[in-house]
């Protein structure tokens, strides 16, 4: 069962529509994951991807998603609402010692050193196809992204998750590795591709993937309805 609740005090701020490229995509998938590991209710607050709210700026100063208000609280940026979130949730992070040490670790890992090429590979490869430059950059760039991945594809080989349990660290890790999910570089990693797999089998990502994807098909654009 889905913990979208109207009432509930944490509100995750999320388009209402994206085109379908970025579908599936979209980081309030990330604290909606959080929320459904831990059983944490929280409320849709849907907002236009090209006409943001007066005042949004206020909360997420460059306009992205997600934010999140819990009480008086104010948060943005995805890795600052897992951090949140896990707080709340022994689930998600674990309280003290090299447990809580190794999931802070992985989860500035999978955003400084890993989803930060990811999204150029995935820039070159979506964005800028065809461009002269991108032919010079691809070489030396899948290198580096080899490098990078493969620390993380010696240990979920060997390993279910990053640390002993799950926790926030693999909600950020996962959601950074699915930028692979139309790049060959996928198949020159079988741990992690297998990673990725078992963690979007959770019950508590497949809510939340749906949760995302109906905001989406209710407020679609007619002609995209019609398609």
């Amino acid at each position: 069962m889905s913990m979208i609740d109207p009432a509930a005090d944490v509100v995750i701020v999320a388009y209402r529509w994206v085109p379908g490229f970025a579908q599936g995509y979209v980081r309030d998938l990330r604290p909606r994951w959080a929320c459904e590991e831990a059983g944490i209710p929280y409320a849709e607050h849907l907002i236009d991807v090209m006409d943001k709210p007066a005042g949004y700026y206020h909360e997420q100063p460059w306009g992205q998603v997600p934010a999140l208000r819990d009480g008086d609280v104010r948060v943005f940026e995805s890795g600052a609402t897992l951090l949140h979130l896990g707080e709340k949730s022994e689930g998600l992070l674990p309280p003290a010692g090299q447990a809580r040490a190794t999931a802070l670790s992985w989860l500035l890992a999978a955003f400084n050193t890993v989803e930060p090429v990811l999204m150029e590979l995935t820039t070159i490869d979506a964005f800028a196809r065809g461009e002269d430059w991108t032919e010079l950059r691809r070489p030396s760039l899948e290198a580096f992204v080899r490098k990078r991945l493969a620390p993380v594809e010696a240990l979920v080989g060997r390993q279910e998750w990053l640390g002993e349990a799950f926790s926030i660290a693999d909600i950020a890790m996962i959601t950074s590795l699915r930028e692979l999910d139309s790049s060959a570089l996928r198949g020159e990693h079988p741990a992690i591709a297998a990673y990725v797999e078992r963690g979007m089998a959770r019950p508590a990502f497949r809510r939340a993937m749906a949760d995302q994807m109906a905001a989406f098909a209710t407020h679609s654009p007619p002609q995209t309805k019609e398609a």
